[in-house]
């Protein structure tokens, strides 16, 4: 019976010491969703807002001729955002699961975990910066423009609330013609395709830095979430092995009094 009680006493240690790490990881993860959010939106309205512009020029008739509507490679390369940590429920797990469903894709790695993941250099996703997706951008549009892939998308993690978010691919390019209305009073110099050829790489790298803020706010919700469920069950964890180390306990004592009780009358 002692033994019981110094096992379930050593559980209980053990739980708890395990409850207090989970509370300050969700402490820190708290502490970083205000700034998350707050790029998120920031990136996601410039990253509207280069998009409302290539909706008009990939709608005009000279834009058509343009070499990013016309792939001339083969193959998908597909950017593949993912943590640099884990403990964020399936997080980083719905992201790889994704990407196994493209097993031909040439995959370029952001997140320490994606890194590791698909042996890549290691780069984090939560310091990423806008000159890196200006560059990566840069890169991704050359290569493009060379035949060197087909069309590129960027694999990212949807930021629809607090509880829920979701992995997906958004296609980048190639760019594909649009009915879209509302630019014929606009004047393009010196014309729509250069405005077009030049303004890419920019909407590119736009897109791929809101993906990128768009990521980093769904994993610390999900992290947030994830150690609020494990304190919420470690808490009970702990209740439940006090409950039973208090019996062990009462027994413990109860067969004391009994020993002691039929000793005196011998």
């Amino acid at each position: 019976m002692g033994a019981d009680i110094k096992s379930l006493r050593v559980r209980i240690r053990s739980v708890d010491s395990t409850m207090h790490l989970t509370k300050a990881m969700g402490l820190v993860a708290s502490s970083k969703i205000r700034r998350a959010t707050r790029d998120m939106t920031r990136t996601r309205e410039y990253a509207a807002a280069m998009q409302d512009v290539v909706n008009v020029l990939r709608a005009a008739p000279e834009c058509e001729r343009s070499p990013y509507m016309q792939p001339t490679g083969k193959g998908t390369r597909l950017i593949v955002i993912a943590g640099d940590r884990g403990l964020a429920g399936g997080y980083n797990a719905n992201v790889f699961r994704l990407a196994a469903t493209m097993p031909e894709a040439e995959v370029i790695a952001i997140g320490k975990r994606a890194c590791d993941r698909f042996g890549q250099e290691v780069v984090s996703s939560e310091h990423y910066a806008a000159t890196q997706a200006k560059e990566l951008a840069d890169q991704q549009c050359r290569d493009f423009l060379e035949g060197k892939f087909e069309r590129l998308g960027v694999l990212y993690t949807r930021y629809k609330s607090m509880m829920s978010q979701e992995a997906t691919v958004l296609w980048v390019l190639p760019l594909e013609k649009t009915e879209e209305k509302g630019g014929g009073d606009t004047l393009f110099e010196p014309d729509e395709q250069t405005v077009l050829n030049a303004a890419v790489p920019t909407y590119v790298s736009g897109i791929l830095s809101a993906c990128i803020r768009e990521s980093f706010a769904s994993e610390v919700a999900a992290r947030r979430m994830a150690m609020d469920s494990a304190s919420k069950n470690a808490q009970e964890m702990i209740d439940r092995l006090q409950l039973q180390y208090n019996r062990a306990r009462q027994n413990s004592i109860t067969q004391e009094i009994t020993e002691i009780v039929a000793g005196s009358g011998l």
